[in-house]
């Protein structure tokens, strides 16, 4: 299993979920459902498996041995079966903060209940690896207007919504969506 020098703890459990150390074997589904899912991620256009195994070998291998990693990525585990992966990227370690990223198997995310019940308990194993593991203050979130399930999870679940930019989000020719803005403190936690 891969590890997190950072972490002293490498598995982060509740019930059947678990969330572990982003895993080289999960890539090529990752990527699938990254490309299904292009529409309300930053990411421009659809991945190849090149350009996957890059990234893995380039980035994600350099997050496992850093002190003060950009990212932590983890696999998302329900009844030790990838059901979607996440973490913490563009972690500022001076001001104590980190935005989460979240992306569930495309079939699951479509059960409105099943996508509530995984994103709550992700957002709960987050919070666990943020404020507990790894002493961070806030974390926050851009969620595209487009995400209406996730942005009403994030404020069930203790996170504040802070702004909006608008119409940041192109998704046709013709069709802007705004970003929201949300973030929970340690202390609120």
């Amino acid at each position: 299993m891969e590890k997190y020098i950072k972490l002293n703890k490498q598995e982060f459990i509740e019930a059947d979920y678990k969330l572990v150390p982003l895993r080289h074997k999960d890539r090529y589904q990752i990527m699938e459902w990254r490309n299904e899912q292009i529409y309300h991620l930053r990411q421009t256009k659809k991945l190849t498996k090149i350009e996957q195994d890059n990234y893995f070998d380039k980035y994600v291998k350099s997050f496992y041995a850093s002190e003060n990693p950009s990212n932590i990525l983890f696999s998302f585990l329900h009844k030790n079966i990838l059901i979607g992966y996440g973490g913490l990227v563009h972690i500022d370690w001076k001001n104590m903060k980190t935005e989460i990223s979240f992306l569930l198997n495309t079939k699951i995310k479509q059960d409105k209940i099943k996508y509530s019940t995984c994103f709550r308990i992700f957002l709960n194993l987050i919070k666990e690896v943020s404020f507990e593991e790894l002493k961070l203050n806030r974390i926050f979130s851009e969620t595209y207007s487009v995400r209406t399930n996730q942005i009403k999870e994030l404020e069930k679940n203790g996170f504040v919504f802070e702004g909006t930019h608008r119409e940041s989000l192109r998704i046709d020719s013709d069709t802007f969506y705004d970003s929201l803005f949300h973030s929970i403190l340690k202390k609120d936690s």
